[in-house]
């Protein structure tokens, strides 16, 4: 496999870490309602494992209200049954066809297990990129030690 190839893929692969950090990021809850914070929830509707977003629209009419509102009356009871079970710490509250998700005040304790959760997810984000660089490195090497690259060419895809 040519460097420029390599290259590639472990930037694809990179990006593809950077995406996943974001989209953990976007759900952590702060005090403000937002769709980010339950759009990419999985919930188990018509077999399969489906995203929240696919399955309902997600509003914030308040600052401290979320409103979701499932497409189909039959996925409101897994919709809220999903809810519960994420680690949101918010209570579904269903009316009909729509579930309530009142955001509550944030306390002191949970401002700090916050900062101790993105912490987490800030250090997984880079091991898992480190790795992503290890993994482009080593392709690199072997391609090297097969003979299929020059020390200068290893050295110029160290560098980038």
């Amino acid at each position: 496999m040519p460097s420029d190839d390599i290259l590639l893929e472990t930037e694809e692969k990179m990006e593809k870490t950077l995406r996943k950090v974001e989209e953990d990021f976007q759900g952590v809850r702060t005090g403000k309602a937002s769709a980010s914070l339950v759009e990419n929830l999985r919930v188990e509707a018509y077999g399969s494992t489906m995203r929240l977003k696919e399955l309902a629209g997600i509003t914030a009419p308040e600052p401290r209200l979320l409103v979701v509102q499932p497409w189909d009356a039959t996925t409101v009871d897994p919709v809220r049954k999903a809810l519960e079970e994420s680690q949101l710490g918010i209570t579904p509250q269903v009316d009909g066809k729509i579930i309530r998700l009142p955001i509550p005040q944030l306390s002191e304790e949970r401002r700090r297990d916050l900062i101790k959760l993105i912490g987490k997810l800030a250090e997984d984000g880079r091991v898992a990129l480190r790795h992503e660089r290890r993994h482009g490195l080593e392709a690199l090497k072997k391609e090297q030690k097969d003979g299929k690259m020059t020390e200068d060419d290893l050295s110029t895809g160290e560098k980038e």
